[in-house]
């Protein structure tokens, strides 16, 4: 199998604008460029990060490719059983609704992920109702096997959200993700609300189901030590775009794009007789609805030139590098 077969999803050129109203008839007046011109692949049974400052357009991404959010041009292109890749933002009526239960969301706060007033066996019924899962005995059993894989008891089921701590939450969250058996699951900052205690046990969880149920993660999370102990490949965005894109290895080892050095410079190292510099970022993050002409970090960046202030730089493949892609005038890229 070679490596375009390995694709389950793939993004082209995805934008999504939110319009800026002002005036008693609210006159559009700008645009807020949220998710700017992305373009990536995921692999089938891997873990792609997704990394950024907030407001980067990470989480916006996310619910654009589960479809939360209607995309405002863009291909999501994803394969269907064992068919060929398709636009499944152009699907309608059957097809739209068994795509959708392929691509699944863990959202980042438990507290308000579950309806307070429905119990657990509630919550993961509906969805087993609507895609027409089993009867209701054979719904109950699943729910039950779902809670136990991932170390609940079955019987807690019967009982409210309120009853459960943020961990137990968020296994419950993980659990009702996998009830309709997807392939792909996005999740958005799964354990940023946690404890650091009880981070590492749904993290462990979560690697152990993907393994158990081969499943395909598209993980979000502004913690880099996070990231790079989940991810296969990582993507970093700013303003909307994504500027690299290599595996997690090589981008911890070797990264070209000054954003991504200063992200990393602010992950600590366990290490005493090892320092980092740390690299400080000059200024604020500029506004998502006016971004910079040219290359969107060059008034942040210290190794910006005259280029980098006129021409936006392509997005091209690391020199010598199979699976690297950067966006920067002053790394050494060649054609794809």
């Amino acid at each position: 199998m070679n490596k375009r077969e390995e694709i389950i999803l793939d993004i082209r050129n995805m934008k999504k604008y939110y319009p800026v109203y002002k005036g008693l008839f609210k006159k559009v007046v700008g645009q807020v460029k949220a998710v700017d011109d992305v373009s990536l692949y995921v692999r089938k049974g891997e873990t792609l990060g997704l990394v950024g400052e907030s407001g980067c357009g990470k989480t916006t991404l996310g619910k654009c490719i589960v479809r939360l959010q209607k995309p405002t041009s863009g291909e999501m292109r994803y394969r269907l059983g064992e068919g060929e890749m398709r636009d499944i933002l152009k699907l309608d009526g059957r097809e739209s609704f068994e795509a959708r239960r392929k691509i699944q969301i863990v959202f980042q706060d438990p507290y308000s992920s579950l309806n307070p007033v429905k119990t657990i066996y509630e919550s993961f019924d509906e969805p087993l109702r609507l895609h027409r899962m089993g009867t209701k005995a054979e719904r109950k059993e699943m729910i039950a096997r779902l809670l136990e894989s991932v170390n609940l008891r079955a019987d807690y089921m019967f009982r409210y959200p309120h009853e459960f701590s943020g961990g137990q939450r968020q296994r419950i969250c993980i659990a009702r993700a996998l009830c309709i058996k997807p392939e792909l699951i996005v999740c958005d900052e799964p354990v940023s609300a946690l404890d650091v205690s009880i981070q590492a046990q749904v993290l462990n969880l979560m690697k152990d189901l993907q393994q158990q149920m081969r499943l395909t993660y598209i993980f979000i999370a502004h913690d880099l030590s996070v990231v790079e102990y989940m991810s296969d490949r990582i993507a970093v965005m700013y303003l909307g775009q994504v500027v690299e894109l290599a595996s997690s290895e090589e981008l911890y080892a070797a990264p070209k794009h000054p954003y991504t050095e200063a992200l990393l410079s602010a992950v600590p190292t366990p290490e005493l007789d090892r320092k980092k510099e740390r690299i400080v970022l000059k200024g604020d993050v500029p506004s998502p609805v006016d971004p910079p002409k040219g290359c969107r970090f060059h008034p942040r960046c210290a190794k910006c030139i005259d280029i980098c202030r006129v021409e936006a730089p392509p997005f091209r493949k690391a020199k010598g590098k199979e699976d690297h892609f950067v966006a920067c005038h002053l790394a050494d890229t060649e054609d794809i």
